[in-house]
């Protein structure tokens, strides 16, 4: 779990060699802790939550402080120094919400991922460690065409990867008047 992780103009997480966005949900309240200068160390933030085959980042909407961003990664890699995967309580609040499209994203996700992890460690290596970046084989699409999505929620799926210039706008087909 890292504080800040580094963040495209437009304010998505820059990603990892072959990580793939799987969604985007706005309208989060994000509560963690152990934060460096947050009040206790404990930080509270609104903002939004990207989730990919590697990891999931809260953004906040607005700085509090230093803080910015919040990395949470799906896997974590054995013999790796402790004080880099440090533990951290944290909460998602859903306020506008969209967790009936999430948590079955988010659970389908980790248990891709934790099946890619027993079958990279099983073709090699017994001793051998699971890179986090490795994860980014992890059937994403075929998790997403099973996936049930409310169309009344307002997660946005990647159903393509954005590039650094996307502006992740949401359209909206209204329709146009005579005038117009």
């Amino acid at each position: 779990m890292a504080v800040n992780p580094q963040l495209l103009p437009n304010g998505m997480p820059v990603p990892f060699v072959n990580e793939m966005f799987v969604l985007i949900r706005d309208g989060v309240e994000f509560e963690v802790d152990k934060i460096p200068g947050a009040d206790g160390g404990k930080l509270k933030a609104k903002g939004t939550i990207y989730l990919s085959n590697i990891r999931m980042v809260f953004v906040s909407k607005q700085p509090v402080g230093d803080f910015v961003a919040f990395d949470m990664p799906l896997v974590v890699p054995e013999n790796q120094p402790a004080a880099l995967y440090s533990v951290h309580s944290f909460k998602i609040l859903f306020k506008d919400g969209g967790c009936g499209t999430f948590v079955p994203l988010f659970f389908n996700l980790i248990s891709s991922v934790r099946r890619y992890n027993q079958q990279y460690q099983q073709a090699n290596a017994p001793q051998a460690h699971v890179d986090p970046l490795q994860a980014a084989q992890t059937p994403v699409d075929e998790m997403m065409r099973h996936a049930y999505v409310d169309p009344n929620d307002p997660t946005r799926i990647f159903l393509q990867q954005p590039t650094p210039e996307s502006q992740l706008r949401r359209r909206t087909y209204q329709p146009q008047s005579a005038n117009h």
